[in-house]
């Protein structure tokens, strides 16, 4: 759970823009966009394998 507490006289904004980044970088928002529909399990394993090549690419 990601808690984001007041430092000093930090405003509102500087807050939130700061909750954000933290979400992102847990991968809080990717993980969400992902799951805010139904994906068909045929569509994950295709995305799945799609990634293991893009990486296997990057290593070699």
């Amino acid at each position: 759970m990601i808690k984001v507490r007041p430092r000093g006289n930090e405003s509102v904004q500087q807050m939130l823009k700061r909750f954000k980044r933290l979400c992102q970088r847990e991968g809080l928002t990717r993980d969400i966009k992902r799951h805010s529909y139904f994906e068909k399990p045929s569509d994950r394993k295709r995305r799945q394998i799609r990634k293991a090549i893009r990486r296997a690419q990057m290593d070699a």
